[in-house]
């Protein structure tokens, strides 16, 4: 009986332990991100290919002090730019472009 009664409260720590880890989880607080936000990735890529005149090749959800925004970089023929969207009302926060050429970037 001892034994049993050990064994329940070990697996009830370790489901314990197993909850606290999930609630840190990073992906959680990114999933929690995703659902929260008005715009969706599509709409944002589209923004910011609009704003800066080219394609999107890369794109993700950031948290630029506290405030949640689509991270996009966007190629042309000429440019890198680095457009942030608020996730929320849709609009340009920011647009970084680089000059690309030759295999280097040089900041404009």
């Amino acid at each position: 009986m001892k034994t049993s009664v050990k064994l329940a409260l070990a697996g009830m720590a370790l489901l314990g332990l197993g909850a606290a880890h999930a609630a840190q989880d990073p992906r959680d607080d990114n999933a929690h991100a995703i659902l929260n936000t008005r715009l969706s990735l599509v709409q944002a890529v589209g923004a910011a290919e609009r704003h800066a005149g080219g394609s999107a090749i890369r794109a993700e959800l950031e948290n630029e002090n506290g405030r949640i925004v689509y991270g996009v970089e966007v190629v042309s023929q000429t440019r890198l730019t680095d457009v942030k969207v608020d996730a929320n009302s849709g609009r340009i926060v920011s647009a970084q472009a680089d000059q690309v050429g030759l295999g280097k970037a040089a900041e404009d």
